[in-house]
């Protein structure tokens, strides 16, 4: 016999059921959380939440989420603005400042080329990436840093030929394209590397 919740209750767990990683059972655990929490508790996940989404935007030139435009890392003039690291995801970027080991800039993709899920080029933020890269007198490498999984080998792949088609049609110095080395498992994700395996696949990079 199916459990029946009072409306705002279901609609809460419904709501919570979205959340990556949280199936019916837990969503209800944390509805019924909010429910015993204090009034005060409440209003300020509530605000929490409107003003993430209200103030939290992407970074016009990186793509990274951020509430100024562009971002810290865009802006900073003490980080090298000619290296750019090329991530899946937002939540890379902590893996690779807690090496210390880099001081350039970086360029979200959110996502890697999945055929099998739909994802083609057009579905990441790919283009600004090409448009930064295509202005050779401000960039020296860009530093191709995805997962080294079969969707962020793919991508890394269809990246290299790109941009190496980009450098070539410029008339500048070519462009240096590297891929962090495989410090990294393969098959991992880069989220939960180390501090130093992420170091070693920075400082080890390979030309593609």
């Amino acid at each position: 016999m199916t459990t029946r919740f009072a409306e705002p209750m279901s609609r809460l767990i419904e709501e919570l059921r979205k959340l990556p990683g949280i199936g019916t059972k837990s969503a209800q655990r944390l509805a019924f959380h909010v429910l015993r929490s204090s009034d005060q508790d409440a209003k300020a996940l509530a605000h929490a939440i409107e003003q993430l989404k209200q103030h939290l935007r992407l970074c016009s030139i990186c793509n990274n989420i951020t509430d100024v435009d562009p971002c810290t890392y865009c802006t900073n003039p003490t980080r090298n603005q000619r290296l750019i690291c090329v991530l899946e995801e937002p939540t890379n970027i902590a893996t690779i400042e807690k090496t210390r080991s880099y001081n350039g800039v970086y360029h979200i993709l959110h996502g890697t080329l999945s055929p099998v899920n739909g994802v083609g080029p057009e579905q990441l933020r790919i283009a600004n990436l090409f448009t930064r890269a295509a202005n050779l007198s401000d960039v020296d490498e860009i530093i191709l840093a995805t997962s080294p999984t079969t969707e962020g080998e793919a991508t890394a792949n269809y990246l290299a030929h790109e941009l190496h088609r980009i450098s070539r049609s410029g008339t500048s110095q070519a462009l240096i394209i590297t891929r962090i080395a495989t410090g990294i498992p393969a098959g991992s994700d880069i989220e939960y590397a180390d501090e130093v395996t992420m170091s070693r696949a920075m400082e080890h990079r390979r030309s593609l």
